[in-house]
């Protein structure tokens, strides 16, 4: 068994957990939509700076440019970039994926307002840390956002690669496209948004991406025993944290 296989054979338990999630089945109204969708913004949020770190340290952002790397991988990281971040909505208007996130949040009725006011704190030049301190979400939610940053300092990268490809990719069931198209058929006007998002989120992270998300982990870690241990760590902890973010939102739900 090479390396990869067995990286992804000592986290499928858990990420079996995860795709199992007692969660999924319990998200079925607006109102659900509005609690799930209030703390899942902080990780659609803090995967561009996971992202980001990626296309510093993999491709060239710097004057004076110069090629930088495996061409492939080049590629690969800046089309989700691109995708990501200069993607176009339902309506032709370029956007970002979160705000398409945010624009969904608001067609639904959630509240954008923690989100925003966390974001404004940051960009008053408090750390990511310090605003999470006084961020109107759940410990597991500040959690989650503190693992991906503190992936980004440890200045691993072939660790934030690990947690990108195993731990974020796309995780929401497709069963909440088939809940959205049921209530828009049902004359529910105000899920378009949303619906639009996941279904295109679907559509973006198939093809391709997969075999060289496995190809850059491969490139990262090479023959270092080490690397591959602390890629896998990283895989499994990112999944946790996951696993823990959904827990919080279903003792939201419950109460």
């Amino acid at each position: 068994m090479n390396p990869i296989e067995s990286l992804i054979q000592r986290i499928q338990p858990t990420r079996n957990e995860l795709l199992n999630h007692s969660l999924y089945a319990q998200i079925r109204s607006i109102d659900d939509f509005r609690i799930f969708m209030e703390q899942h913004v902080f990780a659609v949020w803090d995967f561009m700076s996971l992202l980001k770190k990626l296309q510093i340290e993999l491709t060239c952002v710097q004057v004076p440019w110069r090629p930088v790397g495996d061409p492939n991988i080049r590629k690969f990281i800046n089309e989700i970039v691109m995708g990501e971040e200069s993607d176009l909505d339902a309506d032709g208007k370029v956007l970002s994926h979160f705000e398409m996130y945010l624009e969904a949040m608001e067609a639904i009725g959630a509240n954008t307002q923690p989100i925003i006011r966390f974001m404004d704190k940051i960009q008053n030049g408090m750390s990511v840390n310090e605003a999470l301190e006084t961020a109107e979400c759940l410990d597991s939610t500040k959690d989650f956002v503190r693992f991906t940053f503190e992936l980004i300092d440890n200045k691993n990268i072939h660790e934030v690669a690990a947690a990108f490809t195993f731990g974020r990719e796309d995780l929401i069931p497709n069963m909440f496209v088939e809940i959205l198209r049921e209530m828009k058929n049902s004359g529910q006007q105000n899920v378009e948004k949303l619906l639009f998002y996941l279904e295109r989120h679907i559509e973006v992270d198939g093809g391709e991406h997969g075999p060289i998300a496995l190809s850059l982990i491969e490139s990262l870690c090479g023959n270092d025993a080490q690397k591959w241990e602390s890629a896998t760590f990283a895989s499994q902890t990112a999944l946790e944290h996951r696993i823990a973010l959904w827990n919080g939102v279903q003792q939201q739900l419950r109460k």
